[in-house]
């Protein structure tokens, strides 16, 4: 009994002390609590992942439906198709797509445990936004996860279709679920960028000056990410992660906007804040009857 009093408690990682003010605790105590959420996180995802193995042949016609998509579309003069090497690969695979599946669908649990690790830190108005971004980080995250899956048939059609005619292109399934990966993994943590911004205005890092400052250099810096960050080359893919990218970061800076007018940052000032106002050089007369 004192063995499982003990894992349930490295689970709980409830502080020695209550928290000051603002969340403050020593650093034993946060190192704890974050030791705690690591291990909730990791056991969910160990849960979820068990699980996702006994659906490895839906996963797996899942992720090779792009794929046999992209070669079907191209016709008969290319000739591709899936293959897997290795005594052990076939495990491996089994392993790898249970992994990635446990990843996605516990997003919204591990995200959560990341935002309330920061929360105690965040003065009590600003907690009730966390809670808002807690419950919209999950579905981001998925959406730009399926956003990539729905553009993933087009830039394996146009990577594949480079094929010389004749030659059948051999594609080891290890691979191409690297490539699978990477490329909605890009979509998953581009579709977060937002939250991001949103968590560093509430951290009084970021402000909307700033971003209406930068905007153009935003723009053109999300069409240069989309462009290296997509493995494929072809320009769909690109423009289907940057235009959704530029909505959500545009819509980021509203919110941005609404929690700075919400907290009084907003007033209309003539200066800068870096810039120094000058001096009231009218002075009131002195007193004559002044010693």
């Amino acid at each position: 009994m004192a063995v499982v009093a003990g894992i349930a408690r490295l689970f709980r990682g409830a502080p020695e002390r209550a928290p000051g003010p603002g969340g403050r605790m020593p650093l034993a105590d946060h190192l704890r609590e974050l030791r705690a959420r690591v291990l909730r996180s990791v056991s969910v995802f160990v849960v979820v992942m068990i699980a996702a193995l006994f659906f490895y042949d839906l996963l797996s016609d899942l992720v090779s439906g792009p794929y046999e998509q992209a070669v079907g579309s191209l016709g008969e003069g290319v000739e591709s198709e899936l293959v897997i090497s290795g005594v052990g690969g076939p495990l491996l695979l089994q392993l790898k797509l249970s992994a990635i599946a446990a990843v996605v669908i516990t997003s919204p649990y591990w995200l959560y445990q990341l935002w309330a690790f920061i929360m105690p830190g965040l003065h009590v108005h600003e907690k009730r936004w966390t809670r808002i971004f807690t419950a919209v980080a999950g579905p981001l995250f998925i959406l730009g996860v399926a956003t990539g899956y729905f553009v993933l048939p087009r830039g394996l059609q146009v990577l594949i279709d480079f094929t010389p005619v004749g030659i059948t292109n051999l594609v080891d399934f290890d691979v191409y679920l690297s490539f699978f990966i990477r490329l909605l993994l890009v979509f998953g943590i581009a579709f977060e960028i937002p939250l991001f911004i949103v968590m560093l205005s509430l951290a009084r890092v970021l402000t909307a000056r700033t971003l209406a400052d930068y905007r153009a250099w935003i723009i053109v810096g999300t069409f240069v990410f989309a462009a290296v960050a997509t493995p494929s080359t072809d320009p769909f893919t690109m423009l289907f992660l940057a235009l959704p990218m530029l909505a959500l970061i545009l819509i980021s800076e509203g919110i941005v906007r609404l929690i700075e007018r919400r907290r009084g940052d907003l007033e209309d000032s003539a200066w800068d804040d870096d810039e120094v106002s000058p001096l009231d050089e009218e002075l009131a007369p002195l007193d004559e009857d002044h010693d």
